[in-house]
């Protein structure tokens, strides 16, 4: 999936900047969802999707700040640019650290914007992306052995056969008969593939 299959979702109190935000995003073809509360953002969301929130930090209700860390406590895959018509550089400080793409100030450049929600979606795809990534390495490595597993765990970390027989204290044969039965079960035409797969989903190991 791709950051332009993404929403922008924004969330202020005033209906102005709302729907000025939410034609400035559609002009350069985003789809836009417009929210007065974090309550509401949270009732909206759609999570399977890549998701860019531009977010005021003073809402009714749960604070931007706040509703950064709602998300983060939901493992949400939504990236988030601020917006403040407050200079308040701890705020701004904080919420970098937990994550925020940017902190921009109102008024704000309406091109910055558009980088930001552009970076910020780019960034959410990607998170996507990783975790299906990581839910189809899971479903493929469902059926392993809990020793197939040792087995792969070495051979992800480069080791050979002989080095695996030797940690494991294995034959070197019985070895080889794990990697062919692994290879079988995960679909993998090589080694090389399954551990590209294990890669991609960011150094995944089987749990």
């Amino acid at each position: 999936m791709s950051e332009a299959e993404g929403v922008v979702y924004i969330v202020d109190d005033d209906p102005a900047l709302r729907d000025a935000i939410s034609f400035l995003v559609g002009s350069v073809g985003y789809a836009a969802c417009t929210c007065e509360s974090a309550a509401e953002l949270l009732r909206q969301i759609d999570e399977s999707r890549p998701a860019c929130l531009v977010l005021d930090v003073r809402l009714p209700g749960l604070s931007g700040l706040e509703l950064q860390r709602e998300l983060m406590a939901r493992d949400s895959p939504a990236r988030i640019v601020f917006i403040s018509g407050h200079g308040d550089i701890p705020k701004a400080v904080r919420a970098i650290r937990h994550g925020a793409v940017d902190f921009l100030e109102k008024p704000f450049d309406d091109q910055m914007l558009l980088d930001r929600i552009g970076e910020a979606l780019a960034a959410s795809a990607e998170e996507l992306r990783r975790r299906a990534s990581r839910a189809s390495l899971d479903r493929r490595l469902g059926g392993l052995t809990e020793r197939e597993r040792d087995v792969l765990r070495l051979v992800i970390g480069g080791k050979t056969s002989k080095a695996i027989a030797s940690a494991l204290n294995i034959s070197v044969k019985t070895v080889e008969n794990h990697r062919h039965n692994i290879m079988t079960k995960a679909g993998a035409a090589s080694v090389a593939q399954l551990i590209a797969w294990a890669t991609e989903a960011n150094g995944a190991e089987p749990g």
